[in-house]
């Protein structure tokens, strides 16, 4: 099948081409990143997480979101995600290279990842996510070459492969339940230590994921000759609304409990994030934005009608992307660290270098995600033909 991606249209080579220039760029500014040390990033003795970091987490709610599709399909039969649920395994893989890529260029020296294999600390959260993150990479790649060879083939898929998929549904849940372990097990950081990191962290994953999905099918229904279907797209939107109104309900929840205790060190994060604090606040507009464009992405969704309408549809899973990304991308990392343990507020900026890396990663991951998405385009054209 490998070689359906080595001939498309020359739209298709433009953005190949487009891509393959990005992760050059990218992999140019990690080099010297390498060389010279992560002196050359924004991060800092008090943010020693930034922009890599950041975008890993996010990446990680993408990843887990397959679930949605492949747990309706397979467990509940429903059928109108018979053509979308591939597109959402595929997502997962490009999503989990992602997230591992981040977590390599983050590290000064990336052989320190072969000491999470050659020194194994089972009481640590970051050798348990290595291990979700690789095993839920090597699921859906084996889901997805199995499932989609049987259907070109125009056979059932094997009977062995019903327990691996089974096996897959609490697996993603794990990937972005251990993340969010990562942050709420550090008790020096009060902003992340609340028993709901993981539960919100899930929320926001089921309300980011599907939206982007529905984002990636509108743009293949346009541009090639798959049609994911309607019904699907529909019910993708349903889920977005629910899981996005959930998510918001969390981080009121989250909120109240913050500002009616009043506890000092809580309250100022959430200052510092909405209103600065000190005289700083350098994220205060970015999240003021990410809770406008949620709080309005959830009241156009919850009217059928509005949700009816594929390009009112693609603004709204666009706006929830956006906004989520914001949230976990910019506010939940850096917000854990400002203010610091000493009451004092150190801003954080990602340098040129740092973006050009970020960027040069999200190609990688965009030009997995577009060759796959060819091959499967291409398939599912020769079957209907």
């Amino acid at each position: 099948m490998l070689e359906k991606a080595l001939r498309g249209s020359p739209r298709y080579f433009v953005l190949v081409g487009v891509l393959c220039t990005l992760i050059a760029a990218g992999l140019i500014a990690y080099l010297g990143q390498l060389a010279t040390g992560l002196g050359v990033t924004g991060l800092g003795r008090d943010i020693p997480w930034g922009f890599y970091i950041a975008q890993f987490t996010f990446m990680v709610g993408v990843a887990a979101s397959a679930v949605m599709l492949v747990l309706p399909y397979y467990l509940h039969d429903f059928k109108a995600f018979g053509k979308v649920v591939i597109l959402g395994e595929m997502l997962a893989i490009a999503a989990v290279t992602v997230c591992m890529l981040f977590v390599l260029v983050d590290m000064g020296q990336p052989v320190r990842v072969l000491n999470m294999v050659l020194y194994p600390t089972p009481t640590s959260p970051m050798f348990w996510d290595f291990l979700s993150l690789a095993g839920y990479l090597c699921l859906n790649a084996v889901i997805a070459y199995v499932t989609f060879g049987a259907e070109k083939k125009g056979l059932p898929p094997p009977k062995w492969i019903k327990p691996v998929i089974y096996v897959s549904i609490p697996w993603a849940a794990s990937i972005h339940t251990v993340t969010a372990f990562l942050y709420s097990g550090l008790e020096a950081r009060a902003f992340w230590m609340t028993a709901i990191l993981a539960p919100r962290f899930l929320a926001s994953a089921f309300a980011s994921g599907p939206s982007l999905l529905i984002l990636l099918a509108l743009l293949l229904r346009k541009y090639t000759k798959f049609d994911p279907g309607e019904k699907a797209i529909q019910k993708l939107g349903q889920i977005v609304t629910y899981a996005l109104a959930v998510s918001i309900f969390f981080f009121l929840v989250e909120l109240f409990t913050v500002l009616y205790s009043d506890i000092p060190s809580h309250v100022e994060h959430f200052e510092y994030l909405f209103f600065g604090l000190h005289g700083k606040g350098a994220l205060t507009l970015w999240m003021w934005a990410s809770q406008l464009l949620g709080a309005g992405a959830l009241c156009c969704l919850l009217f059928p009608s509005f949700r009816r309408c594929p390009r009112r549809l693609g603004f709204a899973a666009g706006a929830v992307v956006l906004a989520i990304w914001i949230e976990k991308g910019l506010g939940m990392i850096i917000g854990g660290f400002v203010p610091n343990t000493f009451e004092r507020v150190v801003e954080y900026a990602p340098t040129a270098r740092e973006l050009m890396i970020g960027l040069g990663v999200y190609a990688v991951g965009a030009l997995i995600l577009t060759v796959l998405y060819k091959i499967a385009a291409e398939v599912r054209a020769e079957l209907e033909a």
